[in-house]
């Protein structure tokens, strides 16, 4: 069982849930499938895959709460807006989640995103976004343009800064340099049900070729045809990555 931490968030005025799990090791911030909670990971099997990395103290996971409902996943509003509550939820994890984070760990320290399906795509933002606090992602099944999920209205700069495929192609500078040094991804999908039809697919080999195209670090690891957009692969994708990882 993982210790249940309700932490306040100022920006959305409300608490979300962190389990954490383990007792030492790398951290792991782990991000829920769509509108999904913190108890997901553990309710799909994913903390029993990596049970012998959390026993052997080489991880701690800390699963948090989604924000989705409120904003990607919220069909009213426009996908400029949508951009905009998330950032409410982007926030609760860097001025409240990774400072508990921190201190659970004894002192500042980098951490491991990852998550599937639109987790994958929080992994794979934060860590673009922040990565001197997230050196490393792991994303499961992933799609990273938000552009592309049933929005409506005009897209500007809020939609810009939080959609990979857009911001990634403008990356430059000393910035560019430095994220080089700083970061690396690995971006994993299958090629069977629902990878096609959700985008994950498509989105993933085009966000590996953006980041090939600015040389910035990562791995594309494309699974067989047989493998599905759905927890049973997840929890074999998971432990075979983070046994390589820690």
């Amino acid at each position: 069982m993982g210790r249940v931490v309700d932490i306040w968030s100022p920006a959305i005025g409300a608490a979300g849930a962190v389990i954490a799990y383990g007792h030492w090791g790398l951290p792991v911030l782990v991000f829920p499938s769509e509108a999904g909670r913190a108890g997901d990971f553990e309710a799909n099997g994913m903390v029993d895959a990596v049970a012998d990395l959390l026993d052997q103290g080489r991880i701690k996971l800390y699963c948090v709460d989604s924000y989705d409902a409120a904003s990607w996943s919220d069909r009213g509003i426009p996908l400029e807006e949508r951009a905009r509550r998330h950032g409410a939820f982007e926030s609760w994890i860097l001025d409240q989640v990774v400072p508990f984070v921190h201190g659970d760990c004894g002192g500042p320290t980098g951490v491991l995103t990852t998550g599937v399906s639109m987790g994958a795509f929080h992994a794979a933002n934060f860590a673009l976004r922040r990565a001197d606090l997230f050196p490393r992602a792991l994303c499961l099944s992933g799609n990273y343009d938000p552009s592309t999920w049933h929005g409506w209205g005009e897209q500007g700069e809020a939609l810009y800064f939080q959609n990979p495929t857009a911001y990634v192609p403008g990356l430059h500078g000393d910035h560019l340099e430095w994220l080089r040094h700083q970061v690396r991804l690995t971006l994993v999908c299958g090629q069977g049900m629902w990878e096609d039809t959700t985008g994950a697919l498509n989105s993933t080999r085009t966000l590996a070729g953006l980041l090939a195209g600015k040389g910035i670090p990562h791995e594309l690891d494309v699974w067989g045809h047989d493998v599905a957009h759905d927890w049973p692969w997840w929890r074999r994708q998971l432990p075979h990555h983070l046994h390589r990882m820690t």
